[in-house]
């Protein structure tokens, strides 16, 4: 069995996943890029849709993402030994499809430069120019929804 057929997404409360979210979170973007911890979490947090992938046992958390009531994607993170079977694509058409079902007319994020042909995969355009965040390269990126 491959590890693409070994995964769940969850939508999770925010109160009641936030230690399990944020170890994924610090372990990608605070241990892996150096973003300062203090930035990991902020006042979006508690009214973002949150979405959590385990493995297929329900056991061990592998990812996490988010959307803002605005349309913004963000927080994705997925653990260094899954990624690459699917997980990031299958969360991100999960985040879209929750923007579409709350009446959204697009979405965007901040993606990190590393990785913005993964986004163009998914149908998000380039919005402007490149700019610093927690001193990584990042674009603006967008997707209208049918």
């Amino acid at each position: 069995m491959s590890k693409a057929s070994r995964f769940r997404i969850e939508q999770v409360d925010w109160v009641q996943a936030r230690d399990t979210l944020l170890a994924i979170r610090f372990e990608v973007f605070v241990d892996e890029q150096g973003v300062p911890a203090e930035l990991e979490e902020d006042a979006g947090d508690p009214q973002a849709l949150h979405l959590l992938v385990w493995d297929a046992t329900g056991t061990t958390p592998l990812a996490t993402g988010r959307l803002l009531a605005n349309g913004h994607i963000g927080r994705m993170a997925v653990r260094r030994d899954w990624r690459g079977c699917g997980i990031g694509s299958a969360m991100l058409e999960r985040l879209i499809a929750l923007a579409q079902q709350a009446g959204l007319k697009s979405v965007f994020l901040n993606a990190q430069c590393s990785v913005e042909g993964f986004y163009r995969r998914h149908g998000f355009r380039p919005e402007g120019d490149v700019f610093q965040d927690a001193g990584i390269a990042h674009r603006r990126m967008s997707r209208p929804l049918a």
